[in-house]
């Protein structure tokens, strides 16, 4: 089952990410391999294993908001909550989540192509990844109601997919429908 799809290192060549660099090398130092879910709450900081402390990411979600805003995709404010100071990210670059955006409204509509399969690997991961995040809706919101219903219900009818058949039909983004199976779970 796409639950139970073990992840195997294919190449250990750096990416240029500290993260993934690191990522590759926690999956490369596992004496046995892991699931797709067991990778996910390791890296997400998600379950607490003390068999496996050492392929945990440490302060991931901190990490990764400090590298989005070197990217300055973010900033960095301190929110005052009555009794206590807060870190946020807000987005300062629009430009780039607009892009996103309509990435994804244009492949649910203009570029609609009817099949999973024959989808751009990329933007299937990020819609996987924006249905997982609980902010798909929102991608959608600009929209008018008519294309808005249209977008929603492709959306749906893709996510509402089997996992385990499409994974087995997947050629090459097997991982993609095992993420979604693990976060449908």
């Amino acid at each position: 089952s796409a639950l139970s799809f073990q992840v195997l290192l294919k190449s250990d060549a750096p990416t240029g990410d500290v993260l993934l660099d690191e990522t590759l090398r926690h999956i490369k130092a596992t004496e046995s391999a892991e699931t797709v879910q067991t990778w996910i709450e390791l890296l997400t900081g998600e379950t607490w294993n003390p068999f496996k402390l050492q392929y945990q990411l440490r302060n991931v979600r901190e990490r990764i908001a400090k590298a989005l805003v070197e990217k300055g995709i973010l900033t960095t404010e301190k929110q005052n909550f009555l009794l206590f100071d807060m870190t946020t990210h807000p987005v300062t670059n629009a430009t780039e989540k607009q892009r996103l955006v309509k990435k994804l409204q244009e492949s649910m509509l203009e570029r609609w192509v009817n099949d999973p399969h024959r989808m751009d690997r990329r933007t299937l991961a990020l819609l996987v990844l924006a249905h997982s995040s609980d902010v798909l809706e929102n991608v959608f919101a600009s929209l008018a109601d008519d294309r808005y219903d249209v977008a929603m219900n492709r959306t749906k009818d893709l996510l509402d997919m089997d996992p385990e058949v499409e994974a087995a039909k997947a050629k090459g983004a097997e991982m993609i429908w095992a993420v979604l199976a693990a976060f449908n779970k």
